[in-house]
């Protein structure tokens, strides 16, 4: 018995945008992208995107929001199926421009809960304190 050829297919020339952002690990998972899509925090070229199934191809630009962080990015290929982050990575190259405002920003977000820590839970000290002054306001 002969084997049967392997059939070659073209690689994509188009993909959804919320499959895209998904498989260049934007988002854990697809309906993530596509409520992102929808509530107007991803622009494609520019213009506002509201659709999921709306096509990416190479060379787009994207300008995502997530949170506090955005990115500019230009995609650079396509993949149908969610690989590791170091393909994921290969998918797309972010502006300079981009890319050095957002380290300025995670710096200053850095500065500022260092210089602002969250309360925390008491240390011992505290605590000892805290314990007497509740046994005098009971033996009171």
């Amino acid at each position: 018995m002969s084997k049967p050829a392997a059939i070659s297919t073209p690689p994509p020339t188009e993909q959804r945008l919320d499959t895209w952002l998904w498989a260049a690990r934007f988002f854990k998972t697809r309906s993530l992208a596509s409520a992102a899509i929808e509530g107007g925090k991803i622009r494609l070229n520019d213009q506002a995107c509201k659709k999921a199934g709306k096509g990416v191809r190479i060379g787009d630009r994207l300008d995502i929001e997530r949170g506090d962080t955005r990115w500019v990015i230009t995609v650079k290929g396509l993949l149908k199926q969610r690989g590791s982050a170091s393909i994921a990575q290969t998918l797309y190259a972010e502006s300079p421009e981009a890319l050095a405002e957002r380290l300025r920003l995670r710096q200053a977000q850095h500065q500022i809960r260092q210089q602002n820590p969250t309360p925390s839970k008491p240390d011992q000290h505290t605590r000892i304190l805290l314990r007497a002054l509740r046994r005098e306001s009971v033996e009171s």
